[in-house]
Parts: structure tokens; sequence; C-alpha cells
């Protein structure tokens, strides 16, 4: 498949960016020092909420594949980190459809990565920013079929979106788009949890120009208003499984769940 993006972006080297700290977090090498400065002022906990927040991912995905869910609308997706999302689905349902999204130049640079779908299935990856939401879903629709369901992922990704950005009004306009039968897969940053370390992360990534919007428990249960909540509900990322063995218990800023839209 193609990559939609208008023209070749340039990658800011002195600033940091979300993604690339989330990868270094994560253990990656796709980033560059000034993400590193970034990722080495933060607290421990941070790079076990990056964990946290991708093995959430990686059983919702599995879940909804195995749910019948075909296609799915992944934004925020960050540098590629196996199992990518389409390697999840598609080990489950090989025909599976995804297309990923992201804001960050060099997850374009690693798209091939992405783009390397089951022979049965496609994968397709968008250059666009969550707040143009309906810039991203013009692009799915040449890939995702709209009259069927489609699973809406959001990992990590609400939480750089601040409330004068709208933040539950982008999310309700791509909610608007997708057929009775979709689900949405988020997770977000906690305020109302590990209070001190949140403000202390919060305060770093300011530092580095980068606005952060953690909520309480309420403030991302929004994201789900109007929506049926998958049992276990709005709960915390190792919190959330559907199936054995259950993750290890573990304490944890970061909120996640799946809802299903009637």
């Amino acid at each position: 498949m193609s990559v939609n993006t208008p023209e070749p972006p340039q990658i800011d080297t002195g600033k940091a960016h979300p993604a690339r700290v989330y990868d270094w977090l994560l253990g990656g090498k796709d980033n560059y020092p000034v993400d590193e400065a970034v990722g080495e002022k933060l607290p421990p906990e941070a790079r076990d909420a990056a964990r946290q927040n991708r093995q959430f991912m990686n059983r919702a995905a599995a879940w909804l594949a195995g749910q019948g869910i075909d296609q799915f609308l992944d934004i925020g997706t960050g540098i590629p980190t196996e199992p990518n999302l389409h390697q999840i689905v598609q080990g489950v349902v090989p025909h599976a459809r995804v297309v990923y999204t992201d804001n960050d130049p060099i997850v374009l640079r690693h798209a091939e990565a992405l783009l390397v779908s089951s022979p049965e299935g496609i994968t397709d990856y968008i250059q666009a920013d969550v707040r143009r939401p309906g810039g991203i879903i013009e692009h799915a629709r040449e890939v995702l079929d709209f009259d069927r369901p489609i699973a809406l992922s959001l990992i990590a990704l609400m939480h750089f979106i601040p409330d004068d950005q709208d933040p539950h009004g982008i999310v309700g306009e791509l909610l608007a788009a997708l057929p009775s039968g979709s689900h949405l897969v988020l997770s977000h940053a906690a305020s109302d949890r590990l209070a001190e370390l949140a403000e202390q992360v919060t305060a770093e990534y300011a530092r580095a120009g980068i606005r952060l919007g953690f909520r309480t428990r309420e403030g991302v249960a929004r994201f789900f208003d109007g929506l049926d909540l998958v049992e276990p509900g709005l709960v915390t990322a190792p919190e959330w499984f559907r199936s054995s063995p259950a993750p290890e218990p573990e304490e944890s800023g970061i909120y996640a769940g799946v809802a299903r839209l009637g």
C-alpha cells in the first residue's frame, strides 16, 4: 500500500517529540539526544507506563480480532515496535486491514515496517494529526470499509491533547464516522492516580515544550460517553484483560478501556 502524505515532512532534531520519547522509554533506538534528555529526566515509573500501554494494546487488539473485528484505525501509532498492531491482529485474522496514523515525520521513515502485511490483509499509513480528524477519516476510507465495524485505537495519545484543543470533541468526531458494532480502544494517563508522579512527568514534558493533559477517571470516562464499555470496564492498564493468564498485578497511572458503539 502507499503512504498518504502531502509532501515529505522535515524532522526537527532540535525539539523533543512524544513519539520519540515514547520510543526511548520502550528501549528503542529511533530517537535523538533531545528525546533521550527528556526520557532520562522522567521517573522510572514512566517506563513502566509505556510498557503497560503497549501490553494493553496487545491484549485488546488480539481480543477484538478474536471477536471478528477485521478493520483497525490506529491513530498515534508511534515508531514501529514489534509486535506491531497489524502483526497481532493478522495473526488472528489474516485478512485484517489496518490503517496507521501519526504526525511524527520519523514514523513516516519507518512506515515500510508498518506496511508489511500478511498476503491476505492490507496495511496503510497516513501522515496526519489527530487534531484534524476529518482528513484522517477521508484517507482511511480508501482502505477501510466504513459500512462494517472498525476498531479505533487511541493508545497513550489523548493526554497529549490539552483541554483547550477539544480532545473529547476530536474523539467524538472520529466516532461519529464509524458504523454500529465498531469499538474504541483507549488508554490515557491519569491525574488522580500517582498524582505526585503525574505532576513530575507533566513538568518535565513542559520543559521540553510538550503540553500534557492528564485527566481524572471521570475525564477519561467522558471519551466513552454513549458507548457500551466491555468488561472489565474503565480500569488501569494492567487490570484490563479478557483471557487467562491474567497480567501480574502492579501499580499504574494509566486508565484503559474498550467500548462498543451500539
